[in-house]
C-alpha cells in the first residue's frame, strides 16, 4: 500500500544538535551532584531534564517513522533500543564484577548483588524494596533512571500507536498531557498517604509525568504547521519563557536541595516539584527546537558540547559513580579526585562508545533496518519495506 507524501516538518526533521549539548550539561550536573554535592546540591535536576528530553526524543523518532511509513515495527523498535543501551550496561556490570572479585578491597568490591537489578532494568524497584530489603546499588545505583525509562517505553509506544488509530495528533498530545496530570494526582495521593522518599523518588509511576510532558511536546511539534498561528504563539512563548526557564534551572542547580524530611515543604515539592521541573525543561527543549539560531541553541550546538552529548553522555552517566568510588581510597584530596574522576570518566566513556556501543549499534542497524527506497511516484518520500505486518 502506497502512503501519500507528507510535507516535511522542519520542527521534527534532522538531528537537533542543541539537544545533544543539553545532554552534556545535564550529565555534568548529575556528575557534580554526586561528587561535589555541597557545591551543586541541585545537580540532580539533570535527571529531570533527562526524563523530559528522553520522552521528547523517543516520541519524535516514533512519529517520524509513523509519518514516513504509516507504521512502526515494535519488534524492531525494542530490538534497536536494547542494542543501543544494553551492551554498554552489560560491559559496565562485567567490569565491576570482575574487578570486585579480584580486588575486593577496591571501591568495586561487594557489588555482585547489584548486577542483576541493574542489568534487568529494575534498580528503581530495588531501591524502594520491591523485591525485599531496599538497596542503594552503590556503583550501579544510578541505573535506576535507566530502569524508569525502559519500564516506561515498554508501555508508551503501544499506547501511542493505539491512540493514533482513533485520534488526531493534537488530540493525542492533549490526552498525553491528561495522562501526565493523572500521574501528578497519583503522586499527590502517595505523598498524602505517607509514602517514603524512596518510593516517591524511584517509582516508574511517580516519574511518568516528566516523560509524558516530553512526549506531549514532541506530539505538539509533530502536529504544528510552520508559519501557522500556533507556530507563532509557540515561538513567542519560547522567546520569553525559555530564558526564564534556563535561569531558574541554572540557579536551582546551585541553590536548591530536594527535601528529605517529612514536612509541608516535602509534601509540596514531591507533589508538584517533578512536574514543574519537567515543564521548565520542556520550555527549554522547545526553545532549542523552535529557535535553532537563537543564543542558547548556538551555544549548546557547539561541537565541544554537542559531540559529547551525542556520543559520550550515556557512557559518562554509566561510569561516573564507579570511577569516583574507585578513586575515593586512592585520591584523598577532594578537588583532585573530582578532576581525575571527570577526566577518567570521559576516557572510559569514549572507550565504551568506540569499543562497545558503536560496533554493536552498527551491527544491529544492518540486521534490523529494512531497505528504504523512494516511492514509485517520485515523491522522494521514503518507505520502509518490512515483512512484519503493520502495528
Amino acid at each position: 500500500m502506497k502512503h501519500p507524501a507528507t510535507p516535511e516538518n522542519l520542527l521534527i526533521s534532522g538531528r537537533k544538535h542543541a539537544l545533544d549539548g543539553l545532554r552534556t550539561v545535564a550529565v555534568a550536573g548529575v556528575f557534580l551532584f554526586h561528587t561535589a554535592t555541597e557545591l551543586v546540591p541541585g545537580g540532580s535536576i539533570g535527571v529531570d531534564v533527562f526524563f523530559t528530553l528522553s520522552g521528547f526524543v523517543i516520541t519524535l523518532l516514533i512519529m517520524k517513522e509513523q509519518l514516513a511509513t504509516g507504521r512502526l515495527n515494535l519488534r524492531t523498535f525494542y530490538a534497536k533500543r536494547l542494542a543501543r543501551l544494553w551492551p554498554a550496561l552489560l560491559a559496565l556490570c562485567a567490569v565491576i564484577l570482575a574487578v570486585g572479585l579480584f580486588f575486593p578491597a577496591s571501591g568495586w568490591g561487594g557489588q555482585a548483588g547489584f548486577i542483576l537489578p541493574a542489568a534487568a532494568y529494575v534498580m528503581n524497584l530495588a531501591h524502594f524494596g520491591a523485591f525485599g530489603q531496599s538497596i542503594q546499588g552503590e556503583t550501579l545505583g544510578p541505573t535506576w533512571t535507566l530502569a524508569v525509562e525502559e519500564q516506561f517505553y515498554l508501555v508508551w509506544p503501544v499506547l501511542l500507536l493505539a491512540m493514533l488509530r482513533f485520534w488526531k495528533i493534537r488530540t493525542v498530545a492533549l490526552a498525553t498531557l491528561g495522562l501526565a496530570a493523572a500521574f501528578l494526582l497519583e503522586r499527590f495521593v502517595l505523598v498524602m498517604s505517607g509514602a517514603p522518599l524512596n518510593r516517591l523518588y524511584n517509582g516508574p509511576d511517580t516519574r511518568a509525568d516528566e516523560l509524558l510532558i516530553g512526549c506531549a511536546l514532541a506530539l505538539l511539534f509533530t502536529a504544528v504547521r510552520e508559519g501557522s498561528r500556533l507556530h507563532r504563539i509557540l515561538q513567542s512563548i519560547a522567546s520569553w519563557g525559555a530564558p526564564l526557564a534556563a535561569v531558574i534551572l541554572a540557579a536551582a542547580v546551585f541553590l536548591f536541595k530536594e527535601p528529605e524530611a517529612a514536612n509541608t515543604w516535602f509534601n509540596t515539592f514531591w507533589t508538584v516539584g517533578p512536574t514543574v521541573l519537567a515543564l521548565l525543561a520542556a520550555l527549554l527543549i522547545g526553545s532549542l527546537v523552535l529557535q535553532p539560531a537563537g543564543f542558547m541553541a548556538r551555544i549548546l550546538s557547539h561541537p565541544w558540547l554537542a559531540r559529547p552529548g551525542r556520543d559520550l553522555s550515556y557512557g559518562m552517566y554509566l561510569w561516573h559513580i564507579p570511577v569516583y568510588l574507585l578513586l575515593v581510597r586512592l585520591v584523598p584530596d577532594l578537588p583532585l579526585r573530582i578532576a581525575l574522576s571527570a577526566a577518567l570518566t570521559v576516557l572510559v566513556a569514549y572507550a565504551s562508545f568506540r569499543l562497545v556501543e558503536l560496533p554493536v549499534r552498527s551491527w544491529a542497524n544492518k540486521k534490523l533496518d529494512a531497505a528504504v527506497v523512494p516511492e514509485p511516484d517520485g515523491s522522494g518520500m521514503p518507505r520502509r519495506l518490512e515483512t512484519a505486518g503493520r502495528v
